[in-house]
């Protein structure tokens, strides 16, 4: 896995515990986390799939 869609599946766990412990304490500030988490989500698969993409079209 490459080293940004690793960093952006550590931004997207880390939003939903934030998320989570924020929902728990009773503010809505958690749906700014959840808005978060789904960004950093999409950031991990785009990055997943342009390595993929990427070492296709290397040949390998």
């Amino acid at each position: 896995m490459p080293r940004l869609a690793l960093y952006a599946l550590t931004v997207c766990v880390l939003a939903v515990v934030a998320a989570v412990v924020s929902f728990t304490q009773g503010s809505w500030l958690g749906v700014l986390w959840i808005l978060i988490a789904g960004v950093s989500s999409n950031m991990t698969w785009y990055y997943v799939r342009r390595a993929k993409v990427g070492r296709t079209a290397a040949g390998g």
